[in-house]
C-alpha cells in the first residue's frame, strides 16, 4: 500500500515537471510593422509603423552621417536601419511588411533599399514580404524640346 502512494506520487511529480516545461516553451507571439523606405538621389529614408499606421520610428541617412553627398549610400542606409531594429525590439516587432518606394518615374529604388532589408533580415527580423510602390506617371506635362527635338 505504501508502496503504491509512493508511486502516486512520483507519477503526480513527473506530470508537474512536465506540465512546468510546457509553461515554459510557450511560443512568442509574433507582432509585425510595416517598414517605409523611401530612397531618391539625395537621401533615404526610413519609417515604421505598427500595422495601425501609427509610427513606432524614423530615421534618416541625413541623421546618420554629415555629408550631403553619402545620405544616399548603403553603409549609411544600414546605419539608419541599425536606429530602426533597436526601437523595434523595443516595441515588440519580430516582423516586417516592407513598402520600398522611389521618386516618381525612377525605374527602380537605389541600392540602399537592398542595403536595409538585407541589414534587418540579418538582425534577425522575418520580412514577410517586399512590394514596390513607386508612383507611376500618367500623361502629365508635355515633354520640353518641340516638334523636333531638343537640338543639342
Amino acid at each position: 500500500m505504501v508502496e503504491e502512494i509512493k508511486q502516486i506520487e512520483t507519477e503526480q511529480d513527473m506530470q508537474e515537471q512536465v506540465e512546468e516545461v510546457k509553461e515554459e516553451k510557450k511560443p512568442k507571439k509574433e507582432k509585425i510593422g510595416i517598414l517605409y523606405i523611401y530612397t531618391s538621389k539625395n537621401n533615404t529614408i526610413l519609417n515604421l509603423t505598427d500595422m495601425v499606421g501609427n509610427t513606432i520610428s524614423k530615421a534618416t541617412g541625413g541623421q546618420s552621417t554629415k555629408q550631403d553627398r553619402l545620405k544616399s549610400s548603403p553603409t549609411v542606409a544600414m546605419f539608419s536601419s541599425k536606429k530602426i531594429a533597436e526601437d523595434a525590439n523595443e516595441a515588440g516587432i519580430t516582423s516586417f511588411y516592407v513598402r520600398v518606394r522611389a521618386e516618381t518615374g525612377d525605374t527602380s529604388p537605389s541600392s540602399a533599399a537592398h542595403a536595409v532589408i538585407k541589414s534587418l533580415s540579418r538582425d534577425g527580423f522575418k520580412v514577410i514580404s517586399i512590394s514596390d510602390i513607386t508612383r507611376v506617371p500618367r500623361g502629365g506635362p508635355k515633354k520640353g524640346g518641340g516638334r523636333r527635338g531638343r537640338r543639342v
